[in-house]
C-alpha cells in the first residue's frame, strides 16, 4: 500500500521541512503509481491527498517527542493510591502555599502519572499546564555535567586534567584561610583544581560567601544568577580566577560556581558557545525542544510566574524583574551569559527525557548520548570520607543515596537527583526504574514540606 511505503519514506527522510516540496512530489508520484485504477484522476487530486497524508505523518512524528503513556497498573503503580498523592499535592495550591505545580512520574520508560495543578499566572488566571516552562536553576548542573562527560568520551578533555589547562587564568589560585583577627591569610592551593573537583563540588569555591566574601561581592560574584550579565560566561570565569577560594581543592564539599566554570570549559574544549553545544549535543538528539537559556518570544506566555510568601500568609508574584529573587531576565535581557550552574529553562517532559536517557544507560529512542559506563561513573559517590548529607554522597553532577536507613526517607540505594532554587526537584531510582520530575516556582520556599509528601506519595503507589 502506498501509505505504508510513504510512512517508511517519511521515517527515512525524518520529515525535514526544507525538503517538503521534493517529498510532496515524490509522494504524489507514489500515489499515482500504486493506484492505477484511478489513473484518470487529475494529478492535482493526488497531490492534495499526498499533502494530507504527509501532514498527518508530520503530526504523529512531532507527537513522538512526548514520552508514551500507560495505565499506572501496567507499570506496577496503583491509580487509586496515586489519587492520594494528587489530593495531598493539590492541597498546597488550595491553601495558597504555592501557585501551581507540574509533576511527571515515569516507570519502566513510560509515563505512569502526570499532574498540572493550580495557576501558571494567578493574576492572568492562566492555568498551569504540562507544557508550562520553568526556571530550573540548579537542575542545569546535571545537563552541563553531561556535556563535560560527552567531551571526556571523545578525548576533547579529561576530567583528571587541571582546570588551568583549559582556562589558564586559574593556574595560580590562592585560598583565603581565616585567621584569629577575623580576617584571612592567603595561601597557594595545595593541589591544582581538576575538572573532577568541579564536577563533585570539591574545587573549593562557594557562591561568593566564604572568608573573602567582600572581594567576591566587589567583583560582582555572589549568588547563582547570571542572566543580567553583559559579558560572556568565559569572560566572567576568567575574571573569577583572581579571587581567593574558600578551601583547598579536594578537602571539602562546597556548593558554588563549580558548574558555571565547567560551562566555560565546555566552550574552550568544544569551540562552541555553551548554548549551541547543549542544543546540538543534548537537546536536539533528545528532542528537548522547550529547553533554553533565554526564551524565544513566541514562548513568553508559557513561562511560569515566580511567587514568594506573603507576610501573614499566602503568596504573591515577585515584583522584581532582576536578581536571584525575581522573575529574572530570561526574556527581556542581555541574553549574553550562559550560566552552566543555574541558567536553563525547561519543561517537565523535556527534563524527564534527559533523566530517562541516564536511566537507560546513556540512550533514548535510539539516540546515544553517553556510554553505560560513563553513566555508572557519574552516578557513583566520589566524595570518599568528605562530609556531605546523611546517607548520601555526590557523583559527577548528582547527589547519590549510599545508605537508605541513614538518610531515613523512602527511596533506594543508588538513587540520584538534585533540585533548583525555585523549589523544583527530581530524582532517578534505577532499582525501581523510576523517574520523578516536580516543578514549581516559589522562592524562598519557606516552611513547605511538599518534597517529603511527594516522595512518600510516589513510593506508596508502587504495588508490584
Amino acid at each position: 500500500m502506498a501509505g505504508g511505503i510513504m510512512k517508511r519514506m517519511m521515517t527515512t527522510h525524518l520529515i525535514k521541512i526544507a525538503n517538503l516540496p521534493l517529498v510532496i512530489r515524490r509522494y504524489t508520484y507514489l500515489l499515482q503509481f500504486h493506484n492505477q485504477e484511478y489513473k484518470h484522476m487529475p494529478r492535482s487530486n493526488f497531490r492534495l491527498i499526498a499533502i494530507f497524508i504527509i501532514s498527518v505523518l508530520i503530526s504523529s512524528t512531532i507527537a513522538a517527542a512526548d514520552l508514551s503513556r500507560s495505565r499506572p497498573e501496567e507499570l506496577g503503580i496503583s491509580s487509586e493510591r496515586l489519587g492520594r498523592l494528587d489530593t495531598v499535592l493539590n492541597s498546597y495550591v488550595e491553601e495558597n502555599l504555592i501557585a501551581g505545580q507540574v509533576l511527571l512520574v515515569l516507570r519502566k520508560g513510560r509515563i505512569a502519572h502526570s499532574l498540572a495543578n493550580g495557576m501558571r499566572d494567578i493574576e492572568a488566571t492562566d492555568p498551569m499546564k504540562e507544557d508550562t516552562i520553568f526556571r530550573i536553576a540548579s537542575q542545569t548542573k546535571a545537563l552541563v555535567s553531561t556535556g563535560i562527560m560527552i567531551l571526556h568520551e571523545r578525548g576533547q578533555l579529561d576530567i583528571s586534567h587541571p582546570l588551568s589547562r583549559y582556562i589558564p587564568e586559574w593556574e595560580n589560585v590562592q585560598v583565603a584561610v581565616p585567621n584569629e583577627n577575623g580576617s584571612y591569610n592567603l595561601e597557594p592551593v595545595e593541589r591544582p583544581i581538576t575538572l573532577r573537583h568541579l564536577l563533585t563540588h570539591t574545587a573549593g569555591m562557594s557562591y561568593g560567601t566564604g572568608p573573602a566574601s567582600r572581594e567576591w561581592e566587589e567583583a560582582d560574584f555572589q549568588g547563582w544568577y547570571f542572566a543580567n550579565k553583559t559579558e560572556t560566561i568565559g569572560e566572567s570565569i576568567a575574571r573569577m580566577a583572581s579571587l581567593p577560594l574558600d578551601a583547598h581543592p579536594g578537602t571539602a564539599w562546597i556548593y558554588g560556581y563549580n558548574t558555571d566554570i565547567l560551562g566555560a570549559v565546555i566552550e574552550k574544549a568544544s569551540g562552541m558557545d555553551l548554548n549551541n553545544f547543549l542544543q546540538q549535543e543534548i537537546f536536539e538528539p533528545l528532542e528537548m525542544s522547550d529547553s533554553h537559556f533565554y526564551l524565544p518570544e513566541n514562548k513568553r506566555d508559557r513561562l511560569a510566574v515566580v511567587y514568594q510568601p506573603k507576610p501573614g500568609g499566602g503568596i504573591q508574584a515577585i515584583p522584581a524583574t532582576d536578581g536571584m529573587r525575581s522573575q529574572g531576565l530570561y526574556i527581556d535581557g542581555p541574553r549574553i551569559s550562559y550560566s552552566g550552574g543555574a541558567g536553563l529553562l525547561s519543561t517537565a517532559n523535556d527534563y524527564a527525557r534527559f533523566l530517562q536517557m541516564t536511566l537507560n544507560g546513556g540512550e533514548l529512542d535510539g539516540k546515544r548520548i553517553l556510554s553505560r559506563k560513563t553513566i555508572e561513573l557519574m552516578t557513583t559517590n566520589h566524595l570518599g570520607d568528605l562530609p556531605f548529607r546523611s546517607g548520601q554522597g555526590f557523583g559527577l553532577g548528582f547527589s547519590i543515596v549510599t545508605d537508605l536507613g541513614e538518610r531515613g526517607t523512602l527511596g533506594s540505594v543508588g538513587e540520584y537527583g538534585w533540585g533548583g532554587a525555585y523549589h523544583s526537584t527530581y530524582w532517578v531510582d534505577p532499582l525501581e526504574e523510576l523517574v520523578v520530575v516536580y516543578l514549581t516556582q516559589i522562592i524562598p520556599a519557606t516552611g513547605l514540606d511538599d518534597y517529603s509528601k511527594l516522595r512518600s506519595g510516589v513510593y506508596q503507589a508502587i504495588i508490584d
